[in-house]
C-alpha cells in the first residue's frame, strides 16, 4: 500500500502559530517564544518547529496576529 506524504513543505511558508512556554500565572506570567505550528494539509492537525523545549512551565499555542507581527519586528 502506498504511504501519502501529508507533511507540509514549511520552506516558505508562514507559520500560523506561535509555541510559547509559559511561567506563572496571570499578569506576571513570563512568555517565551520557542517555536511555531503550521496546519496540516489533510486540516486535522499541526507540524510543530520547537527551538527548544522546556523543562519547567507550560507550553501555549497561539494563533500569529498582526499584533504579535508588530511586536516581533
Amino acid at each position: 500500500m502506498a504511504r501519502l506524504n501529508l507533511q507540509p513543505t514549511l520552506i516558505g511558508r508562514k507559520p500560523t502559530h506561535r509555541l510559547y512556554r509559559v511561567l506563572g500565572d496571570g499578569k506576571g506570567a513570563i512568555w517565551t517564544p520557542i517555536g511555531a505550528a503550521w496546519p496540516n494539509k489533510d486540516g486535522l492537525g499541526y507540524s510543530l518547529q520547537c527551538d527548544a523545549i522546556p523543562l519547567q512551565g507550560r507550553l501555549v499555542l497561539r494563533a500569529i496576529t498582526e499584533h504579535d507581527d508588530a511586536e516581533a519586528a
